[in-house]
């Protein structure tokens, strides 16, 4: 991210923050979106991301690290939607296949359908370690830093995460031989 913008944005600038917001609106919300699972909820936690953002940045000691600062602030908005909506329900898509489909297309299919399911059985402090660490990319001491945790807290999320996953889609894969199916 560039510094020089990050530091005109601090001292109030809002064209410099606007040239910051298009930079990284489409990030966080892909961030609340992973870690929500739903398209209005993370909109409104990318939005109060966004606020936050903008009422906090002066206080931003080191505008190189604004990046994963953003990413905290995020997180925490996701949470908070989280907390404030405590309705979870299943999501069904319905995905049609065509008859020239080949099985490995549907086995795709499946086995997102499978991680999926998976995933949002997570809790959401996990989830957000999965999503910072698999789809933004950030390292285990970046997640620590974003979330405020230790980085030993980051590495058993995603230890948790990952077998817990394993347990569903093995699960999965256990009731549907026992109904008969492949």
């Amino acid at each position: 991210m560039d510094r020089e913008l990050v530091e005109r944005a601090q001292r109030g600038d809002e064209s410099a923050f606007a040239a910051l917001a298009v930079r990284i609106a489409d990030r966080m919300y892909a961030i609340a979106h992973h870690i929500l699972g739903d398209a209005d909820r993370a909109d409104d936690a990318a939005q109060q991301a966004m606020i936050d953002i903008w009422r906090h940045l002066p206080a931003l000691k080191d505008p190189d690290r604004f990046q994963v600062w953003a990413h905290r602030v995020v997180v925490r908005a996701a949470y908070a939607e989280a907390r404030r909506l405590r309705t979870w329900t299943l999501k069904v898509k319905s995905v049609t296949l065509d008859s020239r489909s080949s099985p490995d297309v549907a086995a795709g299919v499946a086995d997102r359908d499978q991680l999926e399911r998976g995933f949002v059985r997570l809790p959401i402090d996990h989830r957000a370690v999965v999503v910072l660490k698999h789809f933004a990319g950030l390292s285990d001491e970046e997640i620590a830093e974003a979330l405020d945790i230790p980085v030993g807290t980051v590495r058993s999320r995603l230890h948790y995460s990952i077998r817990s996953l394993r347990a569903a889609l093995e699960a999965d894969a256990r009731s549907g031989a026992t109904r008969g199916q492949p």
